[in-house]
């Protein structure tokens, strides 16, 4: 039959815990998280009001109390410019940086301190005291001096343009244009002309410097390349002059030389020895032709053939033509006369006489030949040592030509880069007359006409944000120091107790409200019992005690309001004052506390006399009496169990009002004595360390706890996880009722 009533009462007891029996969350479980903050926000709603309003009010007087200040503003334009010292490629290409390091640069040297102290000096501001004026600095004169009386000294001077220079640096703002080469300079100060003419100042400043640089970089270079120029003239001298020495000690004279205009270097060289060899060697070639053509006629001669000089001669040529006309007469002449005739006897005589006369010639002729091969023959022999004596000597030559090309190398190199560098040298010193610049101002700064600074929508607007977020600080702050419990869901997160009910704040008279059963505290008192009903396998506990850490938490109210209620369904039910300390139950039963409780556990037995009924259905009240010497001591004894036996006898059910836990050992002492406890908790009051440490106690002595009771909560609270609230139907019939009356 137990097991039957436990398994009827594990829904039950599950609701009780904040978990439905399908595992849903019912309306005790935490709500959503924005709800919380929600709810958090409605506990500390005034508290947030006034931090936010007190952050607005400062806000406000701030801006008013503010000095006006005025912004010039100003936009130059700066182009990337890669710079070159020499026109050697180095290992790195010119992009190799990217535009993102040049213009960080930029952007780091307009904000620069040089740059500050430039502009200081071209304005002479630390002569001027409405520039310190206008930034709202007061000056002191004994280290700063006055302004306008006597002459300042150097120290003075010193601290002043530092001071001037700071304040520009703390006022000036860069603001790059986005994806774009301009940049906005902006400067503030109280004086609107002041802040023009120091924002156009910076601009100008700042191309001034950026010209400085390019100079002193110029002038670095220019003394960088006069040093490398005196070095390789003297290099470049050197190496010329051991060429021309190296060649004078191995006789290389050089004919022709040819430089490549591209590379500056010399190329096919011809030398004297060379020129001759080949001379000679075309002289020795025409010689030994003349004597091939010697030796072939000579050949010819010796044969018996005509040679082609004997038929080119035109002395034998006429001869033998003279002598074929003679013979031809002669011929003519013997064919009609004897060859004794006078006359072709002289004619023989004229052909003996010719024969002789081309005998000579042609002797004469094959002599030449004879003579000319000789000649030619010497003359090739001679030309031929000679030309083996010039290869020689142009052999050796030109093993010395290596060194001699390696000179000539060396001397070429110097001479390109000494061209080179003095190029580079004239170029550097045009540029630097000339002074390229790669920032051009866009637009130039003008007087303000209207105050930049305080604007009142942007401060409060500001104060708007800053007073929300002390507001949201302090509200999560003190909700983490807050360690009370503040809603019903948090009794089974934080004890794992269930959770009986809550009793809503108010501020009338809790008799009225417990009077009328149509109330919404009798609801939820109703509530609270129908739910401590379903704590045990019996049905509503026979005995009980109401408790809670510490006074006034509304233990005894609850005490009384539960009896009450309980009466009210038919039981006959006493309600007990276990507070003999500090009774409470008398004052609202509206009776006198001459006798009762202590006077039972101090050994009186009749019992009945002690126990009185009240005007409630069903209650009576067993006060505590007059209060003892050590009320511990009398509830220490076996007399407090007997007693709640004996009254347990008397009524349907005891429920007693018990003294707070913490310090006291009453309350565990009458645990002991009855089924349970109801444990009493104000919302937002005992901190949840306490509570821990009352539960330990109970537990200690093995005493069952029922439940929580949450009284006090805040109607606006009580309005998410608690339901739909108490007294629903009512509100509508007694409004109709009050009205008809």
């Amino acid at each position: 039959m137990n097991d039957m009533i436990n398994a009827a009462n594990g829904p039950v007891a599950a609701i009780l815990a904040g978990v439905t029996p399908e595992g849903e969350p019912d309306s005790y479980a935490l709500p959503p998280i924005l709800k919380q903050y929600f709810y958090t926000a409605l506990r500390w709603k005034w508290l947030i009001a006034g931090i936010i309003s007190s952050v607005l009010v400062v806000g406000l007087l701030v801006t008013l109390l503010t000095a006006s200040r005025y912004t010039a503003r100003a936009e130059i334009e700066i182009n990337r410019e890669q710079k070159k010292i020499t026109n050697v490629e180095g290992l790195d290409s010119d992009r190799a940086g990217q535009d993102l390091e040049f213009y960080e640069t930029q952007y780091a040297l307009l904000r620069a301190k040089s740059l500050a102290d430039r502009v200081v000096k071209v304005l002479n501001l630390a002569h001027r005291g409405d520039f310190f004026t206008a930034h709202g600095t007061s000056l002191n004169s004994e280290k700063y001096g006055e302004t306008g009386k006597g002459h300042l000294m150097s120290a003075q001077v010193s601290e002043r343009e530092k001071l001037a220079a700071s304040l520009m640096l703390a006022n000036i703002d860069i603001s790059p244009v986005r994806r774009s080469r301009l940049i906005d300079i902006s400067y503030t100060s109280r004086d609107p002309e002041l802040s023009a003419q120091v924002t156009n100042a910076w601009t100008q400043q700042f191309i001034a410097a950026n010209m400085d640089r390019q100079l002193a970089s110029t002038q670095d270079a220019r003394k960088f390349l006069e040093e490398r120029l005196a070095d390789l003239r003297g290099k470049l001298e050197q190496s010329e002059r051991d060429v021309v020495t190296y060649a004078s000690q191995n006789d290389i004279v050089t004919l022709e030389t040819v430089r490549d205009a591209a590379t500056g270097k010399t190329q096919s060289q011809r030398t004297l020895a060379a020129s001759d060899l080949d001379a000679m060697n075309n002289a020795l070639n025409a010689a030994m032709a003349d004597r091939i053509a010697a030796e072939s006629r000579v050949g010819a001669t010796r044969s018996g053939n005509a040679s082609p000089d004997e038929l080119s001669n035109t002395v034998i040529a006429q001869l033998r033509q003279k002598r074929a006309e003679i013979a031809a007469d002669y011929a003519r002449m013997m064919v009609q006369f004897e060859p004794g005739y006078p006359a072709a006897r002289t004619l023989k005589e004229q052909i003996d006489a010719l024969d002789a006369s081309i005998s000579r010639e042609t002797a004469r002729v094959v002599g030449s030949h004879a003579h000319t091969f000789a000649e030619a023959l010497k003359r090739e022999k001679d030309l031929r040592a000679q030309v083996n004596t010039m290869k020689t000597h142009l052999d050796r030559q030109q093993r010395a030509t290596i060194q001699y090309s390696t000179y000539q190398r060396e001397a070429d190199t110097n001479r390109q880069l000494y061209d080179a560098l003095l190029q580079r040298y004239k170029e550097i010193g045009i540029a630097g007359s000339v002074g390229v610049n790669n920032i051009v101002i866009v637009d130039n700064a003008v007087v303000p006409d209207r105050p930049s600074a305080p604007s009142l929508p942007k401060n409060m607007a500001l104060a708007l944000i800053v007073g929300l977020g002390l507001a949201v600080a302090v509200t999560l702050g003190l909700e983490q120091i807050d360690e009370g419990v503040s809603n019903t869901a948090q009794v089974q997160q934080l004890f794992k107790l269930p959770m009986l009910g809550h009793i809503p704040l108010d501020d009338t008279e809790i008799d009225e409200h417990i009077a009328d059963p149509k109330s919404y505290i009798s609801e939820a008192y109703f509530s609270i019992r129908s739910n401590l009903a379903f704590t045990t396998s019996h049905g509503l506990p026979h005995s009980f005690i109401v408790t809670s850490t510490r006074p006034g938490e509304g233990k005894s109210t609850t005490s009384f309001a539960l009896a009450i209620t309980i009466g009210r369904t038919g039981k006959r039910v006493l309600l007990v004052d276990g507070d003999m300390r500090s009774p409470d139950v008398h004052r609202l039963s509206g009776m006198d506390n001459e006798a009762g409780l202590s006077n039972l556990l101090a050994g009186d037995e009749n019992i009945e006399a002690l126990i009185r009924a009240t005007k409630y259905k069903g209650l009576s009240v067993l006060t505590s009496g007059p209060k003892p010497p050590s009320a511990a001591e009398l509830l220490s004894s076996d007399r407090i169990k007997s007693l709640i036996v004996q009254l347990q006898g008397m009524f349907d059910h005891v429920v007693v009002d018990c003294p707070p836990i913490l310090g006291l050992t009453d309350a565990p002492q009458l645990g002991r004595a009855v089924e349970g406890c109801v444990l009493v908790i104000q919302a937002e009051g005992v901190a949840v360390r306490g509570i821990r440490a009352s539960l330990a106690r109970l537990r200690l002595v093995n005493t069952h706890i029922f439940g929580v009771v949450l009284t006090k909560v805040k109607h606006r609270e009580s309005a998410y996880g608690y339901g739909y609230g108490y007294g629903y139907g009512y509100g509508e019939d007694d409004k109709s009722e009050d009205e008809a009356a």
